[in-house]
């Protein structure tokens, strides 16, 4: 009966060998982790007193996992995908909509576990949440940023038809660095001719999004 009440749950996207399913409170230690070293947290999130570097970031998966459903809304909305091929979760694929109905505009970040890297891995999992946001979302642009020396997650996006769309300094750690921002638009994208996700569940999660019946 969960799936009535939060059909999120219900949701599936495959491609290429790929499986994505919002994440659920059972991914939850599995994730944790799983977590990559190298993976930036929120610097603001709470942190315990006493708590190891291991333990402060598994409980700040936790928070955040509980934050984003419990604050999900029409206006501003971010669904993490568990990635899995065949059986072994390999990361995490954030979709975020920002006052989206007016914007018609997603973001997009994720991880993979290191040994999953180096594999194309990184751009089918966008590839795959881009289907779902350029298909039955019908957004009009997707961005994404990343720091000027993240060099696989600007060349995912590169190599998907993003396109310069400016930079800024921003705090990093105890120092200021360069983020690099990319904007794809729709008409790009669809120039691009991608294969399609197969997307399960999709109608019964339109209300969340504020869309109407197709």
């Amino acid at each position: 009966m969960t799936v009535v009440y939060w059909p999120l749950f219900g949701l599936r996207l495959v491609s290429a060998g790929l499986d994505l399913r919002p994440m659920t409170e059972a991914d939850q230690p599995l994730l944790a982790n799983l977590l990559p070293d190298d993976l930036e947290l929120d610097p603001s999130a709470t942190r315990f007193a006493g708590d190891d570097e291991r333990v402060t970031r598994g409980r700040i998966s936790y928070q955040t996992y509980w934050r984003y459903y419990g604050t999900w809304a029409t206006e501003a909305w971010r669904l993490n995908f568990v990635v899995r091929q065949g059986d072994r979760i390999i990361g995490l694929q954030e979709l975020e909509g920002n006052d989206f109905l007016a914007l018609r505009t997603v973001d997009t970040s994720s991880f993979l576990i290191p040994s999953a890297r180096g594999q194309g891995l990184g751009k089918q999992m966008r590839a795959t949440v881009l289907g779902l946001a350029f298909g039955p979302l019908s957004a009009e642009a997707a961005i994404t940023s990343a720091w000027y020396d993240n060099h696989a997650s600007l060349g995912v996006s590169r190599s998907l038809g993003y396109q310069p769309n400016g930079e800024h300094l921003h705090r990093r750690g105890d120092s200021v660095d360069r983020m690099v921002h990319l904007r794809l638009t729709r008409d790009d994208w669809l120039a691009g001719q991608h294969e399609p996700p197969t997307i399960v569940g999709f109608d019964p999660c339109r209300p969340l999004f504020g869309l109407g019946p197709t």
